[in-house]
């Protein structure tokens, strides 16, 4: 026979636990909420970086043959500067959930947005970027959460951390022999498209490929010499088997060929011919007023 006392004691429990049972479990409380935000997360962090306002300075200040109208970039340099600012802003979660193909896009768009705010910088505009002091090594810009330097965006991000020697068709260094500068943003979407109509106006540029027949010689920019090791892992030829050249030079010579005429492809496959370098020209890519 319960006591008072007992029949209280029991008459509680139960009650909590008649309470307990009305309550949500952890795992729903869990779907409810907190995975809800994450997938909410990941969709902002996923979505494609803007970049119209960096396509309305491009297509106002530089022209089809990739010359930039710096004076006039330099009199707006508040819009080129708040644009970059924006790519500070990018979280690395951000970054990491971008494609392939938008990582490259993003990081060359601030290799060549960061070189234009480098050139109007300076007071007078300098008539070569090598007249920047430190604008390579030292001078630092705040991109996908870190500080990184020119340098830094392209020799130790994006060369050693994607398979995608086409970027040097992309990176511009404000120089007459560099490839140009589109009159648009690169974007993870026409990333392909838009890399192989820049190597190809290169190779079909001087700056790019020159072949003397009548001399029997072959010569090519002379950013295949810096950084020809890039092209050998998919497009070495081992000696003997065509084209001229060391290692580097034949891997080089075999990716030009797949841009070039049909006549120059098969001119530079059979072998016969000396290699070299074109003299590259620093002179800033300005236009001439």
């Amino acid at each position: 026979m319960l006591t008072l006392k007992s029949a209280l004691i029991c008459t509680s429990l139960l009650a909590a636990l008649a309470g307990c049972a009305t309550l949500p479990s952890p795992s729903s409380t869990a779907g409810n909420t907190p995975e809800a935000a994450t997938d909410t997360d990941s969709v902002a962090q996923a979505t494609p970086f803007d970049y119209s306002d960096y396509a309305d300075l491009l297509s106002t200040f530089v022209d089809d043959e990739g010359m930039v109208n710096y004076p006039g970039l330099q009199v707006n340099a508040e819009r080129l500067k708040a644009f970059n600012a924006t790519l500070g802003e990018v979280s690395s979660s951000q970054f990491d959930a971008w494609s392939e193909a938008e990582q490259i896009a993003f990081l060359t768009n601030a290799y060549n947005a960061f070189t234009l705010e480098s050139i109007i910088d300076q007071q007078p505009i300098k008539s070569s970027i090598r007249d920047i002091p430190g604008v390579w090594r030292g001078r630092q810009f705040r991109v996908a959460g870190q500080l990184k330097t020119l340098d830094n965006i392209e020799h130790q991000t994006l060369r050693p951390n994607y398979n995608e020697p086409r970027i040097h068709a992309a990176l511009n260094c404000s120089a007459i022999s560099c490839p140009v500068l589109r009159t648009e943003p690169y974007t993870g979407e026409q990333l392909d498209a838009q890399l192989e109509e820049q190597v190809q106006r290169w190779v079909d540029s001087p700056e790019g490929l020159q072949i003397d027949r009548e001399a029997n010689r072959v010569m090519i920019s002379q950013i295949f010499d810096w950084f020809g090791e890039d092209w050998i892992a998919d497009y070495a030829v081992a000696e003997g088997e065509g084209f001229a050249g060391n290692e580097k030079q034949r891997a080089t010579l075999n990716f030009i060929s797949q841009y070039a005429t049909e006549g120059d492809r098969t001119y530079l496959q059979q072998g016969d011919y000396s290699v070299s370098y074109i003299n590259y020209n620093w002179d800033l890519n300005i236009q001439p007023r």
